[in-house]
C-alpha cells in the first residue's frame, strides 16, 4: 500500500528528486499527473518526467505535489 507525503519546501522537493521518487500532482482537487519523477524545480515551476518524451511543467502555486511512498 502506498502512502502520500506532501512536498512543500525546497528541501522536500530536493530530497524527492535525489531519490527519484514517484510523484503525484493534484490541481483543483484532480490528479493531473502520476508516476513521474522530478527532474528540476524552482520557486515557480516543477518539471516532472514520466517517460523519455513525456515532460510536464507544473506551477507550484497552483498544484499540490505528493511523493508516493511504499509502506
Amino acid at each position: 500500500m502506498a502512502r502520500n507525503h506532501r512536498l512543500i519546501t525546497d528541501a522536500d522537493f530536493q530530497e524527492a528528486m535525489e531519490r527519484e521518487a514517484s510523484i503525484r500532482v493534484f490541481q483543483d482537487d484532480h490528479v493531473v499527473g502520476s508516476g513521474g519523477i522530478i527532474t528540476r524545480f524552482d520557486n515557480d515551476t516543477v518539471v516532472i518526467q514520466s517517460g523519455v518524451s513525456d515532460v510536464a511543467y507544473h506551477r507550484r502555486d497552483l498544484c499540490e505535489f505528493f511523493e508516493m511512498r511504499k509502506k
